[in-house]
């Protein structure tokens, strides 16, 4: 998966379409992210020895990642990868320059 935890995205599909947020979780087997503030839902939940907050909770869902793209300079664009050296590196398709 090109998206990593902390990245910043923007949301380019669904209800929240145009909302940028940064990735909180990555699930590869599912192809899922959880992005800050994008896709609330809410939960209802009871209180527990565990627990001391009950009502009605509002947290952020799994979106797809296909949903997503990654935001560099303020731009949404695609990931690619380059070898040089033998070392594996991110880079922005719009522009070239390597990510991380």
């Amino acid at each position: 998966m090109k998206i990593k935890k902390g990245d910043k995205v923007k949301v380019i599909a669904g209800k929240d379409k145009g909302k940028e947020g940064k990735v909180l979780v990555v699930d590869v087997k599912k192809n899922k992210v959880i992005v800050e503030g994008v896709n609330k839902v809410k939960k209802h939940v009871k209180p527990s020895p565990m627990n001391s907050n009950s009502g009605i909770l509002e947290q952020e869902a799994p979106i797809s990642a296909s949903n997503v793209m990654y935001v560099y300079s303020g731009q949404p664009t695609r990931i690619g990868y380059k070898i040089e050296n033998g070392v594996k590196q991110r880079i922005a398709k719009s522009t070239g320059e390597v990510i991380d």
